[in-house]
């Protein structure tokens, strides 16, 4: 059975149990998580603020980080706690809400990473 991309697919079958909203097969033969990969990197993790689009509102963006997309959600998470602040991840960029640059630097350069400030 085909299933159309912009159908939602199944997401519980009774004979398989949970699906993959991504393949369309049951979890446990899950072909999608495997595909996932870091993205390429030159090694820097690059921390920049950013307003363009925001109305104003400062993020502090983090680029580069050599994980894959759950080590850089779990990263995001240690992160957003450290600084007191919202954020998200999007395409691999961690966005956090404020202007937390030099905090950001420090705590990455503990963790081990070449860590540069990128931007003005």
């Amino acid at each position: 059975m085909a299933l159309k991309k912009n159908s939602g697919g199944v997401v519980y079958s009774s004979e398989h149990g949970r699906m993959c909203p991504g393949c369309g097969r049951p979890i446990k033969e899950c072909t999608c998580a495997a595909k996932q990969t870091a993205p390429p990197s030159d090694g820097i993790v690059r921390v920049s603020r950013q307003t363009k689009g925001r109305k104003g509102k400062g993020v502090t963006l983090i680029t580069g980080v050599p994980l894959d997309d759950a080590g850089i959600k779990a990263l995001a998470t240690r992160l957003k706690q450290r600084c007191g602040s919202g954020g998200t991840v999007k395409d691999g960029v961690i966005e956090t809400q404020g202007d937390h640059c030099a905090l950001l630097l420090d705590e990455l350069k503990k963790l081990g990473w070449v860590v540069k400030r990128a931007g003005g």
